[in-house]
């Protein structure tokens, strides 16, 4: 194996749709275990690759667009094109808020707008029997806080799609497309820090919506234990599907 083939066996695509939004406690605990990171920003001049070639797994992060608003988010086609590919070639691909939704999106499903405002905060996630053996969630353990921060959310899942975890206030929280593909709703690479800022950003639009900012950062402020100890498992997990199979390709 060439100096070049051993980098593609570590190197993670990770697309970054705005500032603020990193990859954050995942990324780190890919860097940990032996993984690059190769971070896009497409709002701020980054060109999206045309193809995987030469990356060992795709990372597609959140932020504030629709997934299906091109003209906010000019770049989202070349990303639903690197979803499509990861997910015929069986590339390990992992979607976060945003990033889920267009996976879902871009597979068949549906995204749609919360009639009952923005969920926020940290949520309690209930397993699903898809969850029993899956590579990345299987070990996630019911109950497990998901910092949520979003106005959109699935509505419907891709065709074939297994459902991993849900909630009591947005029904696909996690799901699995093929061997490699995972999509989230909720945040597993933020912690109270980050759900701060966007708070600062954001809190105005969601308190006239009638959520509470401020208590959705103390929520996700107390809970940061258990999010760091399941999220940081959960992402050493999807590392491990990633160099897995790029040593077996």
């Amino acid at each position: 194996m060439t100096a070049s083939d051993t980098e593609a066996v570590r190197r993670i695509l990770v697309v970054q749709h705005e500032d603020g939004t990193g990859p954050g406690l995942v990324g780190d605990e890919l860097i940990r275990s032996g993984l690059s990171l190769r971070v896009v920003h497409p709002w701020n001049g980054d060109r999206i690759p045309d193809s995987l070639r030469g990356c060992a797994g795709l990372l597609v992060l959140g932020g504030a667009p629709n997934c299906d608003d091109d003209a906010a988010a000019p770049w989202l086609p070349a990303v639903r094109a690197l979803v499509r590919e990861a997910v015929d070639t069986g590339l390990p691909l992992l979607g976060i808020c945003l990033g889920g939704q267009i996976i879902a999106s871009a597979l068949g499903g549906s995204v749609a707008a919360r009639t009952q405002g923005p969920e926020v905060g940290a949520v309690p996630l209930r397993r699903l029997p898809g969850a029993d053996g899956d590579p990345v969630f299987g070990a996630v353990p019911d109950g497990a806080p998901g910092a949520q921060w979003h106005w959109d959310e699935i509505a419907e899942l891709p065709p074939h799609a297994v459902p991993l975890l849900t909630g009591d206030d947005c029904r696909y929280q996690a799901f699995r497309v093929g061997e490699r593909a995972w999509g989230v709703q909720f945040h597993p690479e933020v912690l109270g820090d980050a759900v701060a800022d966007w708070s600062r950003s954001d809190g105005p639009a969601v308190a006239g919506a009638g959520g509470d900012p401020d208590a959705a950062v103390a929520a996700v402020r107390a809970a940061e234990p258990a999010l760091r100890a399941v999220w940081s498992e959960a992402s050493r997990a999807w590392g491990r599907v990633v160099r897995e199979h790029g040593t077996r390709g």
